[in-house]
């Protein structure tokens, strides 16, 4: 059976009027006017084509199949009386000679309309992901994946940077999340780990004496999604440069991205490079997070000296932060709304306030405000029209209160929000350490690896009790786009007696580093260049440049919320026999 075609379904143009094709694809849909006449619309990965049936037998032959099934199409390309001008093809349409069966979709009804999939549960999508993917518009996040992540391998090669594949079965290693374990066949008892980032590895390939690493890197994590992080795995453009700085890896990045994001991207304007560069807690302070929209105008205020002693409970003794939002239209209703959603995602209420025409104080605790009111208007610069919301606590909490309250008001208020561009910026010196949610004690905050402002002096006044451990920055980075974190990456420690000291603090003595990371400590005393890196998140930067909010969409297979492959079915179970290759014993686990 010859199954070739003469041109795709997106091809044909007025010029080809008069020519003899074989189209193939998937029938997607058929309208009959009469006994003899119906136009079938033909379907393949380049466009559609419109089919003119004007044959009883054909037509009889079209009628007994279902939508979705697969055929092929001879026939003759004639200019069509009624043009489309939404459709490429739509000056031309197909007069059949004969079709052929090459696929039969057996089931008489479809789980979703193909061309309106996205409308369809997402349960039901992920089930039938190859439908849903024949979906055009589904399609092209897939196509334009594809051809971003060529661009970002030829930018990188024109950086000077080699493309080297990493291992995926490998040990286990403190990255910060719970890893995916591999049992091993051969080594009874024992397990490979699936790598959260080929850091290690990266880090030996410049102790090699490699000079520029790369790769499209897949990473395995098993932590919770979000709309903008997908369970499970997910890929990443992982990178490391020798002989480097934090601003040589900015540099390069920023070099990268920038025309990916004008050629690809939703939105004409980008961030001009060198891109803004905002200390980690100067971030916290001005914008409540370490991801800030710069697309949002608005900044947080610091007014706890302004509101103590007003009288009112939440605020005595806490820190207060304040935001001003001017010529604010919104209205009552959609006021509550705006701290009720603050609430759930801060976990902390918002409060507020706002200016009337007459310049009085309404709304809100505005009578709680009246007594320092003149010191508050000139404090903030409060105008008629004005909006003040105020969120208190701790500091951590105030800021991140502030911080959700800043976005969302920003998504409100569309006068303090051009969300047509990209806004990039560097969050830069991240905190080296921080206290553990769970744990109570000093813990690393962003990567263990990473090289302290301060280098091994400012370690040993630390662990002498000199200087406060909380209050060592480290050469660490992050790059946020849109309010999204992109990229993260450090300056890496790649002296032994310094990586020894950074690990003391944490209760990590020689030993302990030597059995953790034992290639890594061992390569580095044979000597290791300065070196430092990053990692843009592939699946992230593909979000973005489409304008998609679930990273899902974005994926060829993406997983559920649960981490399951709900069309593979896995997570599954396996054999007893295999589990006993394995020497592997499944007991009951309570829900």
């Amino acid at each position: 059976m010859v199954q070739s075609r003469t041109h795709t379904c997106g091809e044909l143009r007025l010029s080809d009027a008069g020519k003899s094709v074989r189209l193939a694809g998937w029938m997607e849909n058929v309208r009959s006017v009469s006994a003899n006449l119906a136009f079938l619309v033909l379907r393949d990965f380049y466009g559609s084509t419109q089919v003119v049936i004007e044959d009883e037998k054909l037509l009889e032959q079209v009628k007994s199949l279902n939508k979705e099934s697969v055929i092929a199409v001879n026939g003759s390309v004639r200019e069509r009386s009624s043009k489309n001008p939404n459709l490429p093809t739509g000056d031309i349409e197909v007069l059949p000679s004969s079709i052929e069966l090459l696929g039969r979709c057996r089931y008489n009804e479809l789980p979703f309309q193909i061309n309106r999939s996205k409308e369809a549960d997402e349960a039901i999508r992920l089930k039938y992901r190859y439908l849903d993917l024949r979906n055009p518009e589904v399609k092209k996040n897939i196509v334009l994946r594809s051809k971003v992540v060529a661009a970002l391998r030829s930018a990188m090669q024109g950086e000077g940077f080699l493309e080297i594949t990493t291992p995926i079965l490998t040990a286990s290693s403190p990255e910060g999340a719970r890893d995916y374990l591999v049992p091993s066949r051969k080594h009874p008892g024992k397990f490979y780990a699936l790598p959260q980032a080929p850091q290690q590895f990266k880090q030996l390939l410049m102790t090699s004496g490699f000079d520029r690493y790369f790769q499209i890197a897949p990473c395995f994590r098993d932590e919770d999604a979000r709309g903008d992080r997908s369970p499970g795995e997910f890929y990443q453009l992982d990178m490391e440069m020798a002989f480097a700085d934090q601003e040589d890896v900015l540099a390069v990045l920023e070099r990268v991205l920038v025309p990916i994001f004008q050629k690809y991207g939703k939105y004409s304007r980008v961030s001009r490079a060198p891109f803004r560069r905002i200390k980690y807690n100067d971030a916290l302070e001005t914008y409540g997070t370490d991801k800030p929209d710069l697309r949002i105008d608005l900044e947080i205020r610091d007014v706890s000296a302004l509101m103590s002693g007003i009288g009112f409970g939440p605020f005595e003794g806490q820190t207060v932060k304040a935001i001003v939002v001017t010529d604010f239209t919104a209205g009552r209703k959609q006021i509550d709304k705006l701290c009720a959603d603050v609430e759930v995602q801060a976990g902390q209420k918002p409060y507020w306030f706002r200016v009337d025409e007459s310049g009085a104080l309404v709304g809100g605790i505005a009578k709680f405000v009246e007594p320092v009111k003149d010191a508050v208007v000139s404090a903030l610069g409060l105008t008629p029209g004005c909006f003040v919301g105020l969120s208190a606590g701790k500091l951590g909490t105030a800021q991140k209160t502030a911080g959700v309250l800043r976005s969302k008001l920003g998504v409100l208020c569309p006068n303090h929000m051009d969300k047509e561009q990209y806004a990039f910026c560097w969050i830069v010196d991240f905190p080296m350490y921080e206290i553990g949610e769970e744990s109570g004690q000093l813990e690393f905050c962003h990567n263990p690896f990473s090289m302290p402002n301060g280098g091994l002096e400012v370690l040993q006044k630390a662990a002498a009790g000199e200087i406060d451990p909380l209050t060592i920055t480290a050469f660490q980075y992050d790059l946020v786009i849109n309010g999204y974190e992109s990229a993260s990456g450090a300056v890496r420690n790649h002296d032994p007696e310094i990586m020894i000291e950074a690990f003391k603090l944490v209760r990590l003595g020689e030993e302990d580093v030597k059995a953790k990371f034992p290639a890594m400590y061992n390569a580095f005393c044979y000597g290791a260049p300065p070196h430092a890196g990053a990692a843009p998140g592939v699946d992230r930067m593909i979000m973005l440049l489409t304008g998609e909010e679930l990273i899902r969409e974005v994926i060829a297979f993406p997983m559920n919320k649960s981490a399951q492959d709900v069309m593979m079915g896995a997570p599954g179970e396996v054999t007893d026999k295999q589990l006993q290759e394995l020497s592997i014993a499944v007991t009951a686990h309570e829900e």
